[in-house]
């Protein structure tokens, strides 16, 4: 127990011992420690110290380097600014100097000013005075000159108005008939292009009108039993017929076409039996076709003949009388021609019963003019050649062909016989009614052609005739001379075209006649 009590003193005191010896040693070293630092501050401060110096001393000498640099540059810009200024003022001296010599000029052009406005105002009163004066004058002048004309100015204003009216309307219609005259040298080519061109704008009313037929059907199915199984009735009906068959749209109806009117209506007659038989094949199509056309060519020639004994023009040759029955199915203008041809021929008889001349040979000669129409579709040239041409072939006289030659012709070699048939063919085609014009429209429009030529100054008399496609006006002499005429005729047709509604064209014919009558004493 002491022992472990003398171990554990011992352990006590080693321990405190070994404090003790550590503190001493650990004193000691942070003296030396402490003595090491100072010295190591000490020597740090003086290098900063040193360091301080050398930067202060470069910090002046780069300041001091600044300084005189920015002292140059001021010394130059001051420099440059001084010489600037020294411009300026040199410039503005110069401008000083020209404002005072402008305006020494603008005062010395006041001063000019001055003298030339009161000059102005002198010549301006002289002027006012010079005018007034003139004015006194003319009007003095004037009033002399109404004393000894004895009219006013005004009256003699309209009279020079007029005056000069009348002379430029004269120069106008020296230019028209100048220009008439021109246009008559051209006349042939400018009418074949007029007249080409109203083919070309008319062909297709002409045609719907003249080349076609229509037939009605029962039913729309009928059109498949006319078309057949592939085609083959409708073209066993156009092979038998020479005809063209239209099957289109149109509901319950079908169109024939062709430019033959007898062909046209054996085809219609020969389809309207097929429709109603209702055995529609190409061998029952020949059959009924070639019946028909033997009734057709039955029917021309008792028509022909009919009509030859209704007239009462005998010993006509058949080809004659079949070529006149055939006429039956041809229109002119909406005109049948056969209605249209004995029209003529009666016409023509009552004028000719007139004149003291053959009425039988003036009947003939009406009946016949237009039967070349009947074949003027198959050979060339006009109907009036050709019909004159067929009248020759088959024994008619001299004066018949000569007749139907020239019923269109307007030439002075024309015949007595021929003037008649051409006047009856006037006044058939001419009459109300004949051209699908009613009689009402028509007097109503020969009145108001009448009343037109009537409203302009001149006009002595006027006559509206040719069923109102042609007016002639007779003028007064002493009021109307040559060009005058020419611009009342130009003064009708514009009025006319402006005012009026009317079918083709209507000529217009201004006569001015001298007349000079004396006595025998």
């Amino acid at each position: 127990m002491i022992y472990n009590s003398m171990i554990i003193l011992l352990v006590i005191g080693s321990i405190a011992l070994g404090v003790l010896l550590g503190y001493l040693l650990r004193q000691r070293l942070f003296k030396n420690r402490q003595a090491s630092s100072e010295m190591l501050s000490a020597r740090i401060v003086d290098e900063a110290k040193k360091e301080s110096e050398t930067i202060k001393k470069e910090a002046v000498i780069q300041a001091k380097e600044n300084l005189l640099k920015v002292k140059t540059e001021f010394e130059k810009d001051t420099r440059e600014r001084k010489s600037e200024l020294e411009n300026l003022e040199k410039k503005i001296r110069l401008k000083e100097e020209n404002l005072d010599k402008r305006i020494d000029q603008l005062s010395q052009k006041e001063a000019n000013f001055e003298n030339r406005d009161k000059s102005l105002v002198n010549k301006e009163s002289a002027f006012h005075e010079k005018q007034e004066k003139l004015h006194r004058m003319i009007e003095e002048q004037t009033r002399k000159l109404e004393e000894i004309a004895g009219i006013s100015s005004e009256e003699a204003k309209n009279f020079l108005i007029q005056s000069m009216e009348t002379e430029a309307k004269r120069d106008a219609a020296v230019l028209v008939r100048k220009i008439e005259e021109e246009a008559k040298r051209t006349a042939d080519k400018q009418s074949r292009e007029i007249i080409a061109y109203s083919i070309q704008r008319y062909a297709g009313d002409f045609v719907a009108e003249n080349t076609v037929s229509v037939v009605n059907l029962p039913s729309d199915e009928m059109k498949g039993r006319i078309i057949g199984r592939e085609g083959r009735n409708i073209r066993a009906i156009e092979a038998a017929t020479g005809i063209d068959l239209i099957v289109d749209d149109t509901p319950e109806a079908v169109v024939l076409s062709s430019f033959d009117p007898i062909r046209r209506e054996v085809a219609r007659i020969s389809l309207e039996r097929l429709i109603s038989d209702g055995r529609i094949h190409p061998g029952r199509i020949e059959d009924i076709v070639k019946k028909v056309r033997t009734e057709v060519d039955t029917i021309i020639r008792e028509t022909g003949e009919r009509t030859s004994f209704d007239v009462g023009v005998h010993d006509i040759h058949p080809e004659i009388i079949n070529l006149l029955g055939s006429l039956k199915y041809r229109k002119s203008f909406s005109q049948n021609v056969l209605q249209h041809s004995i029209e003529v021929a009666h016409l023509t008889g009552m004028m000719a019963a007139e004149l003291k001349m053959n009425v039988k040979e003036a009947k003939r000669a009406g009946l016949l003019h237009d039967i070349g129409k009947a074949i003027d579709h198959e050979v060339e040239g006009t109907h009036a050649a050709i019909g004159a041409d067929y009248a020759k072939r088959f024994g008619e006289s001299p004066r018949i062909v000569q007749a139907i030659a020239t019923h269109h012709d307007d030439g002075r070699t024309n015949t007595l016989l021929g003037v008649l048939v051409q006047a009856a063919d006037t006044l058939s085609a001419a009459r109300p009614g004949a051209r699908r014009e009613m009689l009402e429209t028509y007097v109503k429009r020969l009145e108001e052609l009448e009343a037109i030529a009537n409203s302009f100054n001149g006009v002595d008399k006027c006559y509206a005739i040719q069923a109102g496609r042609e007016i002639r006006i007779l003028v007064e002499n002493e009021k109307i001379s040559d060009n005058d005429a020419v611009m009342l005729c130009r003064d009708i047709i514009k009025k006319i075209e402006k005012d009026l509604t009317y079918p083709g064209q209507i000529k217009v014919t201004v006569i001015r006649e001298t007349r000079v009558s004396d006595y025998a004493r």
